[in-house]
Parts: C-alpha cells; sequence; structure tokens
C-alpha cells in the first residue's frame, strides 16, 4: 500500500473523540503554571515568585469526556545570559507553531516588553491565539483593564482577549469552552486518567528544586540542576528510596545550599518530601546530596544529561 493509499483510508476514520493541544506562553511570572495547574486540577509545574521556574515544557493533560485538553506550560521568554536560557526561549518560541491554538497571558497594566513582542511576532506567524489577561485581583480601575483588553485587540493576532484571575479562580473554567473550539477529531494521546506525561523522577526533582527556589537567595538557585539518581521501591511496603544530587555552580553556593550544620538542605529536603509522599501516595525516604558542577547552564553535555534537551514535535 502506498502513502496515498494510505492516507485516503485513515482521511475516512471517523473518531467521537477529539483534543485540542494548547502552549500556555508568556512573560516570566505571568501566571503560567499557577494557570496550568488550576485548570489541571493537580500540581503539574512547580510555582514560585521567581523568574524563571519554569525551565522546560510541562505538559498537563484534562480530559472531559470526548474531549481531551492538552497544556503546554512553557518558559517565560527572557533575555537569555547563558546556554540554558537559550534552550528555554527555543522551547517558548517552538512551542508556538507545535499545537492547534497558542493561549498568552498577560499582565493587566498595558504596555509590550521585547520578549512578549517577539512572542506576538511568532504567533503571527503560526496560527490562532488567544489572549487571557491575568490577575485581574489586582486592578483598581476597571477603565484599565479595558484599555488593555482594546490594546491586545488591535494587535490584530488574537481571536479573542478574556480576563481571568488564577488566584482567585475567577473566569478560568470559561478557557475550556473557548479552547474547544480548536479541538481536532482524533484518538486521545494520553489515558483518560492522566494528567501529566512527566515521569515521576522528574516531579521529585521539580519539586525540590521549588523549595530550593522558595527557602533561598534569588542568585544561588538558578544556578541549581537537580537530579534523581535513585527511585527505588522496597518489596512488601509502601515506602520508595530517592536518592538526589543536587548541583551547583560554585563551592561557595554548595555551602549555601547545605546551610550550618546542614540546616538548609534539610530544610528543603523535608518540605520536598511532603510534597513527594502526597503525590506518590506512600512514603518517601528521601536523600539528598550536594555537588559542584562549574557552569552547567553553559555545558552541553550537561544541560543534555540534566535533562534540558530539546523538545521534540509531538507529531
Amino acid at each position: 500500500m502506498n502513502h496515498t493509499d494510505k492516507n485516503a483510508i485513515e482521511s475516512t476514520i471517523h473518531y467521537d473523540t477529539s483534543s485540542v493541544f494548547v502552549a500556555v506562553i508568556g512573560r516570566p511570572n505571568v501566571g503560567k503554571s499557577s494557570l496550568t495547574n488550576l485548570l489541571v486540577g493537580e500540581k503539574v509545574a512547580i510555582v514560585t515568585s521567581k523568574p524563571q521556574t519554569t525551565r522546560t515544557r510541562i505538559t498537563g493533560v484534562i480530559t472531559r469526556g470526548p474531549l481531551q485538553y492538552v497544556l503546554l506550560d512553557t518558559p517565560g521568554v527572557h533575555k537569555a545570559k547563558n546556554k540554558l536560557g537559550k534552550r528555554m526561549d527555543k522551547t517558548a518560541s517552538d512551542s508556538v507553531g507545535d499545537v492547534d491554538v497558542s493561549m498568552m497571558l498577560f499582565e493587566p497594566h498595558p504596555g509590550l516588553n521585547e520578549s512578549e513582542q517577539m512572542l506576538i511576532d511568532a504567533l503571527r506567524r503560526s496560527g490562532p491565539a488567544i489572549a487571557v489577561i491575568n490577575k485581574i485581583d489586582l486592578v483598581k480601575d476597571p477603565a484599565e483593564l479595558e484599555a488593555r483588553k482594546a490594546e491586545l485587540e488591535a494587535l490584530g493576532v488574537f481571536d479573542a482577549v478574556c480576563t481571568v484571575s488564577v488566584r482567585d479562580n475567577k473566569n478560568c473554567e470559561d478557557l475550556f469552552d473557548l479552547l474547544a473550539r480548536y479541538a481536532v477529531e482524533g484518538p486521545h494521546y494520553f489515558e483518560d486518567d492522566a494528567y501529566t506525561d512527566m515521569p515521576e523522577k522528574e516531579l521529585v526533582a521539580e519539586l525540590i528544586r521549588e523549595k530550593a527556589l522558595l527557602f533561598m537567595r534569588d542568585e544561588i538557585p538558578h544556578g541549581l540542576a537537580v537530579v534523581v539518581e535513585r527511585f527505588k521501591e522496597r518489596p512488601g511496603t509502601d515506602l520508595v528510596d530517592i536518592d538526589v544530587n543536587i548541583y551547583c555552580e560554585r563551592e561557595s553556593h554548595k555551602g549555601m545550599v547545605i546551610g550550618k550544620g546542614g540546616a538548609m538542605l534539610k530544610k528543603i529536603a523535608s518540605a520536598a518530601r511532603v510534597d513527594c509522599e502526597e503525590f506518590l501516595g506512600c512514603r518517601v525516604n528521601l536523600q539528598c546530596w550536594v555537588k559542584v558542577k562549574p557552569d552547567w547552564r553553559d555545558n552541553e553535555f550537561l544541560l543534555n544529561s540534566f535533562g534540558f534537551r530539546q523538545d521534540q514535535n509531538r507529531k
């Protein structure tokens, strides 16, 4: 059977199911990961108030009857200062060409920065998009919000401009009906009870990095990488042994991560263990070690070995 015959047969197949792949894009700290977690109903992306919290593309899955929503939470686009930053920017910009619709989040105040303009230019070339103005709970003057909506509508890029508050869960449910318009008939790509495609090891690593971001000074956590070296269930028990290496770029940073008498490392590991036990549904024996890999964010080999590979297309 040649390729033409195969396509002709496939085109006659009718599915009772459909899916919509959605890129969640925008500047750092605009609420992409918080919105993804809220819509999924599970914590699939770590959330902090610091920029560059999300480093890779995170997949969140919501199945509602015959329709499956697949949200791709991307890193916030920023001015890259190293090879890791360049990979993060490329992941975000590439995602808009690999989905059925892009959902770009904005702050409620007017104006576009250079990174946002770059994403908007990419959207002009790639296909449908909607704009979501988040944090409307912070708006005191309704006229300011209307002006922001008019500004985004005037760009001529977005099919719709909507307003939400992720913090107050206001208008977020309405996004499902809006995104459903872009659904494509076909099989579901994930099991109906799945909420992410991230392996458990990656989720554990992200939870540990989240705690480091929350507890430590700004200049240190972005130089951290977390790699799970062992993830093993003890036979006949509800206990999982997890060994983790936390890599930093300088010896001085290693001391700060460990803390006086090991206090900081213990604080990070204890908080992460609680979250790990919650999503794994079992007891966790978490052991963390801190190691130094100088300038790993500019080392292609280490970026690959630490899991920061460039995304492949889904199809």
